[in-house]
């Protein structure tokens, strides 16, 4: 027996399915959008410096969650490289990764992040609300979070959905 119920849930056999189960992942809702990037500090994949949330801070950024491990950050690589060969700030989190792997996938598919974080323990995913990888936070000047998208970024979705988005980040911060 199926039964509609409110607040968006479905009963099937006495059993509960939440509206969540049928929503677009690229559009899932994030607690963060509004607040600043958590305070965090940790290495870099190179090993050679330790960041913190400082290091965001100055101009708008895309912020790409992403792990060797992850078979849709393979795909989104490539465009990630262009967006940033043509300008766009990309920092990265390598997120719940070996970093010898991390290192050998930025030496082989280029490294299109103007700064790097190692997360082994995935202690920033945690405190960003990351449900996996791909996921691209929008940050402005001053290391606010301004929006999420949860996927891969292909070329499609950057120009229909997020180069305006990040523009006006970028228009924003302007004198």
């Amino acid at each position: 027996m199926v039964d509609a119920g409110a607040a968006g849930t479905v009963s099937v056999d006495g059993g509960v399915l939440y509206r969540g189960l049928y929503l677009n992942p690229s559009e899932l809702p994030s607690a963060m959008i509004g607040k600043p990037f958590p305070e965090f500090s940790l290495p870099s994949v190179q090993g050679d410096k330790t960041l913190t949330r400082a290091d965001l801070l100055g101009k708008p950024a895309l912020v790409n969650v992403w792990g060797t491990w992850c078979i849709s950050c393979r795909v989104e690589h490539p465009v990630l490289n262009k967006l940033a060969q043509n300008g766009v700030v990309i920092y990265g989190v390598n997120y719940k990764d070996v970093n010898a792997d991390a290192l050998k996938w930025l030496t082989e598919f280029h490294n299109p992040y103007q700064l790097d974080i190692r997360d082994e323990e995935g202690s920033l995913g945690l405190n960003l609300g990351v449900y996996g990888a791909p996921e691209t936070f929008f940050i402005d000047a001053k290391g606010v979070i301004r929006d999420k998208y949860v996927g891969v970024i292909d070329e499609q979705a950057w120009r229909e959905k997020l180069a305006a988005k990040y523009q006006a980040l970028v228009d924003e911060a302007k004198p």
